[in-house]
């Protein structure tokens, strides 16, 4: 399917030229390898069964010829009706697949449309939605279901096209049995496409179920960029050392961009989140637990700019189904209640995101390809840095071990060590120890509670406000603080002599960029203002401010 002298093109796939327009007006200059495979087969009718690695643009490949034989058949047809029905395992994904669609149909909206009913509303808020028949429906298998038993969603004799996205995962979410019953409501022939990062034996049982002699895509790709493109660090240190670590890293602005901060468990995300707090370093969390309309909105403001980390949980029930879970003894008691249909390390598109750091490693290979896989898509660069302690060791021996083998190009190892002296840390190691003790398990209890609360009474109390006022849902920040914890405005200031040497000169330059407002000099002669007269008392005892650096303006 290749061209001669390179990659086939857009344009030379035979394309309605309203797509082909959307898809230069979104930057994209020539297609990722899945797309230049799986388009072609997808217009010539055949079902596709492909295999590529998270962030290779697996939804523009069922999406773009999904929309052109939609605007193919509208030429011919009789009366509207739901030609495509696009099955995802979470809200985010669904979401994410929309926004998709509504881009590559920025010219051919009024032909094209596109109902996502994965949103957690009542049935029958939907059905307006659903009554004008859609071309397209996006939705999780469980929702679909609930629409085509309530008799909503009508597509025995008219849908032509099914797509099971990361179908791997589909099993991790237990959708298999909705999945049966929707295919009961299915037409004797249709158009299937089924994608997938790993080939399990599941994914297989799904292929029977729903292709028909498929071209079966396996892409001769790394399940990572390389290393030009994605920089893999790791350090291996104490379990307190990691926390005294990324307080450094964020505080002295050595790590700069978007970052994602993954835990394995919601409390150590929140722990976490108040632990940083402390130190004036914002951040918000991100998990199963939250309303997805409020797990949307986080998602969409980080990619927005409005946040620049995220403290994410990838709990281990999402993320390999055959990796079984050791719960403790008695631990029936406390069970708090998770989204089925939520992800967080797979499926959601963060954007532009500079920096992975694994606080906690991972549980196993499959989980820290999905996490590194947040970074350096496309054509941008990133950086993955794994916090790696004792007991994670043989983790993180395995997780090599089959990242080598995955990847057997690789020149030496996988890894790079991020070296750094934890000695010279020493002198933040005291309040580093100070603020960890202060997040006790009561206080992270309470603060869930509270956030809870607050996000469930946004995002069901104020959702008709804000669908009126648009402008107001930009000032719903998630990263203020809500922790009862006594603020210590001490901690966000770092004197200059706990600072290592080699990084005191960053360390001015951060404080100096961050500083809104310069006090001119006065002359002795002339009145001065509160504020230059709170400085002059400073800088007669230096004490008082290790940071003040007196009225002339400093070159950065």
């Amino acid at each position: 399917m290749s061209a001669v002298g390179g990659t086939v093109q857009f344009h030379e796939m035979g394309l309605d030229d309203r797509v082909l327009e959307a898809i230069a007006k979104l930057g994209w200059k020539e297609p990722t390898l899945i797309q230049e495979k799986a388009i072609p087969f997808v217009l010539e009718g055949k079902d596709v069964l492909a295999r590529a690695r998270t962030g290779s643009g697996k939804t523009g490949a069922f999406v773009i010829p999904a929309i052109h034989k939609i605007l193919e058949g509208k030429r011919t047809a009789v009366e509207q009706s739901v030609q495509v029905l696009i099955l995802a395992p979470s809200k985010e994904l669904c979401t994410q697949i929309k926004d998709c669609v509504t881009q590559l149909t920025l010219w051919c909206k009024r032909e094209v449309r596109c109902v996502d009913v994965s949103p957690q509303v009542p049935i029958e808020a939907q059905r307006p939605l659903l009554v004008d028949k859609p071309d397209m429906v996006v939705g999780t298998p469980m929702r679909v279901l609930a629409h085509l038993n309530a008799g909503n969603l009508v597509i025995k004799n008219s849908l032509k096209m099914v797509v099971v996205d990361e179908a791997d995962l589909m099993f991790a979410f237990e959708h298999l049995p909705d999945i049966q019953a929707v295919l009961k409501h299915l037409p004797k022939i249709y158009q299937s496409f089924v994608t997938s990062a790993t080939m399990w034996d599941d994914v297989r049982q799904l292929k029977n179920m729903i292709l028909t002699k498929p071209v079966v895509l396996r892409l001769e790709e790394p399940p990572l960029p390389a290393a030009t493109q994605l920089t893999q660090y790791v350090i291996k240190l104490e379990p307190m050392d990691k926390v005294v670590l990324i307080n450094v890293l964020f505080h002295l602005n050595m790590i700069r961009g978007k970052t994602l901060i993954f835990v394995n468990t919601v409390d150590r995300g929140y722990k976490l989140r108040m632990y940083l707090g402390q130190f004036g370093i914002s951040s918000c969390v991100l998990n199963s637990e939250m309303p997805v309309a409020s797990r949307c909105h986080i998602v969409e403001q980080f990619n927005s700019g409005k946040y620049d980390i995220i403290i994410a949980s990838d709990e281990q029930s999402l993320e390999d189904p055959k990796t079984k879970i050791n719960k403790p003894k008695n631990s029936k008691k406390g069970k708090r209640k998770k989204d089925k249909e939520s992800g967080v390390a797979r499926g959601i598109d963060f954007q532009f995101v500079s920096n992975i750091i694994n606080f906690d490693f991972p549980l196993n290979s499959d989980s820290y390809i999905h996490r590194a896989g947040r970074t350096a898509r496309g054509s941008n660069q990133g950086t993955v840095l794994s916090l790696v302690s004792i007991k994670e060791t043989n983790q993180f021996n395995k997780v090599e071990k089959r990242l080598k083998a995955l990847m057997p190009d690789t020149e030496g190892s996988v890894f790079k060590d991020f070296k750094f002296d934890m000695s010279q840390l020493e002198g933040f190691r005291y309040r580093a120890n100070d603020a960890w003790k202060r997040c006790t398990s009561i206080a992270v209890r309470e603060v869930r509670k509270k956030e809870l609360k607050q996000e469930i009474l946004n995002s069901e109390r104020l959702r008709t406000f804000f669908e009126d006022n648009p402008k107001d849902l930009q000032i719903l920040r998630h990263d203020k603080s809500k922790h009862g914890l006594i603020p210590m405005t001490h901690l966000k200031h770092v004197p200059e002599y706990n600072i290592p040497k080699q990084l005191r000169r960053v360390s001015r330059v951060t404080k100096q960029t961050r500083a809104n407002k310069k006090v001119p000099k006065v002359p002795l002669d002339q009145p001065r203002t509160k504020t230059q007269e709170r400085y002059m008392k400073r800088k007669a005892n230096p004490l008082q401010s290790m940071e003040f650096t007196g009225f002339k303006k400093q070159k950065t």
